[in-house]
């Protein structure tokens, strides 16, 4: 019996949840057009000569028979299911799909020797020969329940796009092949082949796969590439309003270091007024000779003159690092913005749906999810790579897994901090550019950062030597050599651009 998909829909009439549930049937192939499909591929004596799965409901076979070569889609989205030849350019996958990985093992290479459709169910068969092995891929276009499904002659499963335990379809179990059910007429006829009239391109000389594959890229639910669009447009916007508003806050707080002067004058006045302070009094009242109007300032009548100026000159000196901080996190999150429209831009300008799908599934995937090269930091800049650890276990991580022997180390002395790596490019001496870089990024990542400048040793990570009993990620260095570095920020701007993610 052939398996239908069903959705559920709250609070909504019959007649509605009818018509929903008809079009998402609509939506994926029936039988009859599965048998067109098949019949114009073509498939059997092919040669399987590469496989790219470019989303985690869809993928591509790479054929060739007789000088010609076929890219055949198959995708598995709910109320889409559908195979047919694409001449759609289909991405690669940012990282290696289990899948794929498998499929590219076992059957790249082999050769097609058979499809079949399962009597009248949405079932294809193929019989694959590799490396001198019989291989049965099973592909099951049901819209609740489609799948992939490669056994062994003997249907033992070998693996399968989607695990689903429940049904036993997980590797070492057992393919059960549908049992065959006869139609009635009246209701066999009730599925017959689209024309697909609706479509954009109207050229009567396309093939039912080309009317298929236009048809979907108008119309399927999810490859649709208006619908995507529109969900990306959503992500977009959604993104983008957090992302100014982070940008409004750090703004409203550099207003409020701008009157950073008010402290210096401040302090100015208490020395030039110091005189007229009265003994145990904590207000030193005085004329402001930039304004000439009388002002009270408060003072600490415990300290000298001299001391209570320079409270007023270290509130100067915090707010003035506090707006170089500030400004580096404000050219930062307008970079960030910029980044955002431009890989908005580039969703927006993409013709091909699958494309779109994959980059908008790179844009929504969640941080805790993303996994990175390195931990802390990566820049490259001038062919040199830089790794930044910001807290000891970033650091502990680096020294374990990431760098080697000829890679330099820099750290600032008597501050704690990061560490900072060169990575070693052999036969290539470190330039003083790539160094002062690196240290402008220790001294940034460090408590060194509101002083502005510190000292420095480096080192090749060879010559660190784990501290016992310490904590985690703690080195003591030797060989090592000195540097002063006083905090560029426009050095560190340029740093900024060069950050990858």
């Amino acid at each position: 019996m052939i398996k239908l998909f069903s959705i559920e829909i709250v609070s909504v009439c019959p007649l509605a949840r009818f018509s929903l549930f008809w079009y998402s049937l609509r939506m994926s192939l029936n039988w009859k057009e599965i048998n067109v499909i098949l019949e114009e591929l073509d498939l059997a004596e092919s040669y399987i000569q590469a496989i790219v799965q470019p989303g985690y409901d869809s993928i591509a076979l790479y054929t060739y028979k007789n000088s010609t070569a076929k890219t055949v889609f198959i995708s598995l989205a709910p109320g889409a299911c559908r195979i047919n030849e694409t001449r759609k350019k289909i991405p690669k996958n940012d990282k290696p799909l289990r899948f794929m990985e498998f499929l590219k093992k076992r059957i790249k290479g082999g050769k097609i020797t058979r499809v079949e459709q399962l009597e009248k169910e949405r079932i294809i068969k193929l019989e694959i020969a590799a490396a001198g092995e019989e291989f049965f891929m099973f592909i099951r276009l049901w819209s609740g329940a489609a799948n992939i499904i490669v056994t062994d002659a003997c249907l033992n499963i070998l693996d399968v796009f989607f695990r689903r335990p429940k049904r036993n379809e997980v590797t070492g179990g057992v393919f059960v092949l549908p049992v065959p059910h006869s139609e009635s007429e009246s209701k066999d006829a009730s599925f017959t082949v689209r024309t697909f009239e609706d479509i954009s391109q109207t050229d009567s000389r396309l093939s039912f796969n080309e009317k298929v594959e236009a048809w979907y890229s108008d119309h399927a639910q999810t490859l649709s590439r208006e619908a995507l669009l529109e969900q990306a447009k959503k992500l977009y916007t959604v993104r983008k309003s957090r992302m100014i508003k982070a940008l409004k806050r750090l703004e409203s707080k550099r207003s409020e270091f701008l009157e950073a002067d008010t402290w210096k004058h401040l302090g100015d006045l208490v020395l030039a007024y110091g005189h007229l302070i009265k003994p145990d009094s904590a207000i030193l009242v005085c004329t402001d000779y930039e304004t000439d109007k009388e002002i009270s300032i408060s003072i600490d009548p415990k300290k000298r003159v001299q001391e209570n100026a320079q409270h007023y000159y270290d509130q100067y000196k915090k707010a003035v690092s506090g707006i170089e901080d500030l400004e580096f996190d404000i050219k930062k999150a307008k970079n960030d913005i910029a980044k955002l429209d431009a890989d908005y831009e580039l969703v927006v300008n993409e013709q091909n749906p699958i494309a779109i799908q994959q980059l908008i599934r790179k844009q929504n995937k969640p941080k805790q999810q993303l996994k990175k090269e390195h931990p802390g930091l990566v820049y490259e800049i001038d062919g040199w790579r830089i790794l930044v650890g910001r807290t000891a276990g970033e650091n502990d991580e680096l020294l374990r897994r990431h760098v080697k022997g000829f890679d330099m180390w820099l750290h600032t002395r008597d501050w704690a901090g990061g560490y900072v790596f060169i990575k070693n490019r052999p036969g290539k001496s470190i330039p003083l550019e790539i160094l002062l870089n690196a240290g402008n990024l220790a001294v940034y990542y460090s408590k060194a950062r509101k002083a502005q400048t510190a000292d420095l040793y480096y080192t090749q990570v060879k010559h660190l030597r784990r501290a016992k009993n310490a904590p985690k990620g703690t080195v003591l260095p030797s060989n090592e050599k000195n540097l002063t570095v006083t905090l560029d920020q426009e050095r560190l701007r340029v740093m900024e651009t060069c950050q990858k993610e």
